[in-house]
């Protein structure tokens, strides 16, 4: 059963590692909340470990430098990963998993933010071309400026005919655009609808295992029933925490906030009526806050 919590006083102490989402957790993309900032320092006071892993298609060091702008020290957290991270690595070491004569990208990004051409950055082993019939493979980033997700069914027909691989370096579903409230679809959307085409997709954030393995290799051996993850995406947060085999929080006024919009209670019902969500958080709190 998920118990229902008001504050991380009740449960902080049986926990000695803390994996923190950022976006609806630690700040709204924009600016840091007071609450999670004095949780941060509460938590470091009492000596916990701490680390970050965001579904961002940002390097790790850009997460890393900007935490500073957010209110937070950088020096708090043993590891900051990003999804991108974990994707920029897999293509830059580029092992014997995949076809070595992979050269040419079709990168979809958006070339107004940084994780667009700064993402090209050591990997000019590949040519990035224009059109995706000339492509071995895609690099997909974040979405092309004023598009919708069924603007890409030509490119992942054509992608699906050449059985291209992808590579998404942000697997969220959707985020909250801070200026209208509403959910912004992410490149994990997009991912998705080519996976559900028979396409390949390869996906090293959340909920995936890997980007929590890579973490935890910062930490000296844990119990991991002394490891706890704290997101607002069940998708995410919560699927990757039971498929890394820890106990995790959901933060109820992040991306689902509208299934908690009666009450907690509610909410849980919510989650636990669709189908799709066959796993549960250990616990829900409203706010990363003590």
């Amino acid at each position: 059963m998920t118990k229902i919590i008001n504050s991380f006083l009740k449960i902080s102490d049986e926990y000695e590692v803390f994996i923190l989402d950022q976006w609806g957790v630690m700040h709204d993309g924009h600016h840091g909340y007071d609450h999670a900032i004095d949780a941060v320092k509460h938590l470091v006071s009492k000596n916990k470990k701490l680390a970050i892993i965001s579904n961002s298609s940002k390097r790790k060091i850009s997460s890393v430098n900007r935490l500073k702008d957010l209110g937070f020290n950088k020096n708090n957290f043993i590891e900051v990963m990003t999804s991108g991270e974990m994707i920029w690595q897999e293509l830059n070491d580029f092992s014997y998993k995949y076809d070595s004569q992979l050269k040419n990208c079709f990168h979809i990004f958006d070339n107004s933010k940084e994780d667009g051409k700064d993402f090209r950055i050591g990997l000019e082993k590949f040519k990035f071309i224009d059109n995706i019939k000339d492509a071995d493979f895609i690099l997909a980033c974040t979405p092309f400026q004023n598009t919708k997700p069924i603007d890409y069914i030509p490119i992942l027909k054509d992608a699906l005919e050449m059985n291209l691989i992808m590579f998404c370096a942000n697997p969220d579903f959707v985020t909250i655009e801070k200026n209208n409230g509403k959910n912004m679809y992410c490149m994990g959307t997009i991912a998705d609808l080519y996976d559900h085409m028979g396409g390949k997709v390869v996906i090293l954030g959340k909920p995936s295992k890997e980007i929590y393995l890579k973490t935890c290799k910062k930490f000296d051996q844990i119990d991991m029933s002394r490891i706890l993850a704290v997101g607002d995406s069940l998708d995410h947060d919560i699927l990757g925490a039971s498929n890394f085999g820890i106990d995790s929080v959901l933060i109820t006024s992040g991306i689902h906030k509208d299934l908690f919009k009666n009450s907690i209670e509610k909410g849980l019902k919510n989650i636990e009526n669709e189908r799709k969500w066959n796993f549960k958080p250990t616990y829900v709190c409203e706010n990363f806050s003590f």
